[in-house]
Parts: structure tokens; sequence; C-alpha cells
């Protein structure tokens, strides 16, 4: 019955964005990426950049990190689009898009969830997605309370989920999972009063729509400062590329001396104080100075003088560019 009736729905009120138009696994595997952490609008935007400037996995696999990243700026959590550039190239060694699930798995950065979308939206394999969305709408269809966030409640979900699909029509059950939770179950104010699922949904006859679905509270916030220099010397500024192992890797910075108080900036004036910029697993307070300067002064090897131009040409974390944004006002 409730597959039935979400089918049903579907047929009415499913979305209708671009990747659906077509079963090419490339375009359809960079959406899943996108919108990850995304919102829709903003994801369709940003799958419209890559597909026209990229329109086949070869021409992705086949261009830089650098400018992937650049393409990217914007969207956050940019592991995405460096996984992104590492599967595109093992895709074309492999000589095609691979099409089984454990294969498609096998990509970087490919985790369950994408690949049962990739294989079933795509290939038709009968598996089930499981993601925020589909807890959400069967935590509540079925008044189950296992936090979602537990090994038990995602082997729960994950084997009510797979029970619920349609072997014949996976593509369309999953798309319409996500979409019903998207669009009607929604996290706050969903539309209770016209839901086609009212008269067998548990979290609304008991009144627990609000505390359904749980998930324990693991995350522990921490607070990090950081302090940046904007050093413009005879028209250039210097930057460096972020190393791995930290946040941002792969994207530029401006200079940032590894003594806040130290001589670094001594003559260097203060554009922004505490710039708060919130990350998943942090909060980040940065300082903002500029140095003018005729003479350039000694940095670290890996920071290289750029044309100020030109830098428009690198890929920056958002709050980088909120703190140019800054220098632009201020100058």
């Amino acid at each position: 019955m409730f597959t039935t009736i979400l089918l049903d729905w579907f047929a009415l009120h499913k979305r209708d964005l671009p990747w659906r138009h077509t079963k090419d696994p490339y375009a359809i595997w960079l959406s899943e990426v996108i919108l990850q952490q995304t919102r829709i609008q903003q994801g369709i935007d940003y799958w419209w950049r890559f597909i026209r400037r990229w329109p086949k996995v070869e021409d992705l696999a086949h261009t830089t990190e650098d400018e992937v990243l650049k393409e990217w700026q914007g969207l956050g959590y940019y592991s995405r689009a460096r996984n992104l550039h590492v599967a595109a190239q093992q895709i074309v060694e492999m000589g095609h898009f691979p099409d089984t699930l454990a294969d498609i798995k096998r990509l970087k950065g490919v985790g369950d969830y994408t690949a049962a979308a990739i294989g079933s939206i795509a290939f038709g394999l009968p598996v089930a997605v499981v993601d925020g969305n589909v807890y959400r709408v069967l935590a509540r269809h079925y008044g189950i309370d296992t936090p979602i966030n537990t090994t038990r409640g995602k082997h729960l979900f994950t084997e009510l989920a797979q029970s619920l699909l349609p072997n014949d029509k996976p593509a369309e059950f999953n798309q319409a999972m996500m979409d019903f939770g998207a669009t009607q179950c929604t996290p706050t104010s969903p539309k209770c009063e016209e839901c086609p699922l009212q008269e067998t949904c548990e979290a609304l006859h008991m009144g627990r729509i609000n505390d359904l679905p749980v998930k324990e509270r693991k995350l522990t916030i921490q607070t990090r400062h950081l302090t940046y220099i904007y050093i413009r010397c005879k028209g250039k500024t210097a930057i460096r590329k972020r190393p791995a192992g930290d946040i941002w890797q792969g994207l530029w910075e401006p200079y940032a001396p590894q003594s806040p108080k130290g001589e670094a900036i001594q003559g260097a004036v203060l554009i922004a104080k505490d710039v708060k910029h919130v990350l998943t697993h942090r909060i980040l307070l940065a300082d903002f100075y500029l140095l003018e300067t005729e003479t350039s002064p000694a940095l670290p090897d890996e920071y290289i003088w750029v044309e100020e131009e030109n830098l428009n040409q690198y890929a920056v974390p958002r709050l980088i560019e909120i703190l140019f944004e800054k220098l632009a006002y201020f100058t």
C-alpha cells in the first residue's frame, strides 16, 4: 500500500530536474555528488555549469584539479570536487561507466547512498536509496524511534526501504522517496493535511511528527581562530595552496602567519576582526589585515606571488571570498 500510494503521488508531483531527462550515468552521478549538502536550485545551476564545460566524463577527467575546484567554488565541502575529479579518471581508466553496485562503489567518494542512486536510476538496479529524506519519511510513517545515526538504525531503515522497493521500478521509487521527503514530508511544517499517507502515518496519529526521526547528539563543535594578511606589493599579492590533512585542501589562501601576534603584522592595517564562518564540525573566526609595502617580505616557500588582477583565477574557500569582499570595500 505504501509503495503504490507513493508512486501514484510521484506521478503527479515529481520535480522537473534536468538530470531526470537522461539515462547518462555521468550526468546522474554528477547531480548526486553536487546535491550532497547543497540546495536544489543552487545544485541545478552548478550541474549545468559542469555539464556545459565538461559534457562527457572524459572531458572532466582530462582537466586539472585546480580547474575543477575553481568551477566548484561556492559549493563548499571541496573534498567532493577532488573526489569527483579522481573518480572521473577512474572511469576513463575502466573504459566505461561502472554498471554494477560493487564497481560503482569503487569510485572515489561514492558511498552506499550515491551508488544506490546511480545504480537504480541509470541502470535499473533494484537497490533502495537511504538518505535524510528516506529516514524522515519512514521514521514518521512507521513510527520508528531508533536513532538514525546508529549502526542499528542504519540497518533497520536500509532493510525497510529495500523491502518496500518494487524491483521493476527502482528508479521511480527512489526518486519518489527523495521528492516526497523534500517537498511533502519536510523537516519542518510538513503538509500532513494533504498527505496521501495520512491514514497510515503513525507519527501523525501519535502526535509525534516533530519528534521523528530521532538522532543521537554526538557532534562536538570546536572554534578555530585564523589570521590572514593580504600583502600588496607592486600590484602583486602572495597566496599559497592549502596542503592535505586540513580543511580546504587544494584551495588557495593569502598569507597566514605562523605567529599571529608576531612581527608579520607590524605595519599591517586591520580590515576585519573575528569574521565568523560556520562549518559542519567547527566555527572559524578570522582576523584579516592589509599590508601595503614596496619591498617583498620573505615568505615560506609554498607562497607564490600573483598579479592582483589575476587573483580571481584561483579557487578560494568561501571565507576567503568574504575577506576579499571586505578588502574591496575597505580600499
